[in-house]
């Protein structure tokens, strides 16, 4: 029997570069570019499916959709589903599982090499003109560092922070690296988190957003880092204290650092990190690479498939 599929927010994975018609081999598509909270209920009603990325879906939706059997995400974080509710009625939640290890693992690297080698700072200053008032032929005024042998410090030590690691390796990078399951690894050296924090010069976070890391790194933290560390955050907003970052970067408790995430978004006009000193601000892209977004895709397709044949994959409750 064909389903009937709602996309809730395909703009989210899309920008018109990706073929849901893939989708149609199971049913009825229905495809919405992005789904506002009070128009859900009406949206998915009559739903078998749902596809979604960001929207929120809790138990008043769920009540909303009586024939609803499965909500598959574009995404491996699924803490914008009530998964416990979703089971108690029956719904399979599947996410995306891994998709994204390299793309962000790129980010990441993008993020190191242009502070070590202060690349958008050279070029803003040979645009001004600057190196036109040169006398050499190389103008070095900025202060730039080899790789090899410094310390990266990677909280979070699933697939993406694994890949991170083996880059770094290639840098000739020591790697420490913080988790709560530490296994047998070649590449990490497992650390304790005091231990990451005064030794790295590079922090790159790869963790889950939960209870536990939930506004994890703050004051204390930032704190405890050398002064000239930097600071990535790839992971979720919400592990940092946003204004206890800006306020580390302004007194100059850490030298910079890169944010990806932030614990609202998109941002609002009165985010705190607007104002912070040598910070690298980008708008939750890391993932976006068009392989990943391709993949992810393809991953939802197989979850379809898995579901329709009755033994769901990657589901997550």
């Amino acid at each position: 029997m064909p389903l009937k599929i709602v996309i809730t927010d395909w703009d989210t994975v899309s920008r018109g570069d990706l073929d849901q018609s893939v989708l149609a081999e199971f049913g009825e598509v229905i495809c919405y570019s992005n789904t506002l909270d009070d128009e859900l209920c009406d949206r998915i009603k009559d739903a078998n499916v749902v596809i979604c990325n960001k929207t929120s879906i809790q138990k008043k939706h769920i009540d909303a959709a009586p024939e609803l059997k499965l909500i598959t995400l574009f995404a491996t974080g699924y803490n914008n589903i009530d998964v416990k509710y979703a089971a108690e009625k029956g719904i399979a939640v599947c996410n995306a599982g891994v998709y994204s290890t390299n793309a962000v693992a790129q980010q990441t690297f993008a993020y190191i090499l242009a502070h070590a080698s202060r690349i958008n700072d050279y070029s803003a200053n040979v645009k001004d003109g600057e190196w036109e008032k040169s006398k050499l032929f190389s103008r070095f005024g900025l202060e730039t560092h080899e790789l090899c042998s410094k310390t990266l410090g990677i909280f979070g030590y699933g697939a993406i922070g694994k890949r991170v690691a083996l880059i770094a390796k290639a840098f000739d990078m020591r790697v420490i690296a913080f988790t709560r399951t530490p296994k047998a690894d070649s590449i990490a050296e497992f650390v304790d988190m005091d231990t990451l924090l005064r030794e790295s010069d590079y922090i790159s976070l790869h963790c889950p957003l939960n209870d536990g890391t939930r506004g994890l790194f703050g004051k204390n933290e930032f704190a405890k880092m050398k002064p000239t560390a930097y600071f990535i955050n790839t992971a979720r907003g919400a592990v940092t204290n946003e204004q206890e970052l800006v306020d580390a970067l302004n007194d100059g408790v850490i030298a910079g650092a890169a944010v990806d995430v932030l614990s609202v978004e998109p941002m609002r006009d009165d985010c705190p990190l607007k104002g912070a000193k040598n910070l690298t601000l980008t708008p939750h892209v890391a993932w976006a690479a068009l392989e990943t977004r391709q993949r992810v895709l393809d991953i939802t397709v197989q979850n379809l498939k898995a579901f329709v044949s009755g033994v769901p994959q990657n589901k997550v409750n």
